[in-house]
């Protein structure tokens, strides 16, 4: 780019109004504690404020080359920031207490952890441990699992025994049982325990 193709003065301070959304040259103004003399003169002396013009594109994510020059379009940076968006998942947020699972909202998770297999992610949290459980698997197999055992709910190792019989072990117990004595109510797809 050469400094010539700089457009200063109305044509850049139209681009910065547009950017901003702005329709007065006070907004711009005040938001940069600039009096209304200071602005009047880059229109008058077509003057480029190189400053407020980046300060501008990181502000609003436009593109620098649009707002110092008009060539290109506003929004040619914005694919980045969309990708960096969409890797944002929001999962429900469920807290098991006393065996029971009460919902607490939303957690935000980098969506490069999660998995497209996954049908109904969420978010579980018991004290200092927390899993993201897939909701939507219920055919219980080997692994960790989110069970239903007498209407107490909380999180198992699974180990599938001949006879359609299962192994089932925590912290506080292991012990055997058959398949249709428990519900599945979801795979764990992730364990995330705090060491603090």
């Amino acid at each position: 780019m050469r400094l010539d193709e700089l457009e200063g003065g109305k044509a850049v301070l139209g681009r910065m109004l547009q950017a901003y959304g702005f329709s007065m040259q006070k907004e711009l103004g005040d938001l940069y504690g600039l009096s209304s003399g200071t602005i009047s003169t880059w229109v008058r002396r077509n003057y480029f404020p190189g400053d407020v013009v980046v300060a501008c594109a990181l502000d609003t994510g436009v593109s620098l080359r649009w707002l110092a020059t008009g060539h290109g379009t506003m929004q040619d940076n914005q694919p980045t920031q969309r990708a960096d968006v969409e890797k944002v998942s929001h999962l429900t947020k469920l807290r098991l207490r006393g065996g029971a699972l009460e919902e607490e909202g939303e957690w935000a998770v980098d969506g490069s952890l999660l998995d497209a297999s996954l049908t109904r992610p969420a978010y579980v949290v018991k004290g200092h441990h927390s899993w993201i459980i897939d909701l939507g698997s219920d055919n219980i197999g080997n692994g960790r699992w989110l069970l239903d055992i007498d209407g107490d709910v909380d999180v198992y190792d699974v180990a599938r025994l001949p006879g359609n019989r299962l192994k089932i072990s925590s912290l506080a117990t292991t012990f055997d049982c058959g398949v249709e004595e428990v519900k599945a109510l979801g795979q764990v797809f992730i364990t995330l325990d705090r060491n603090l």
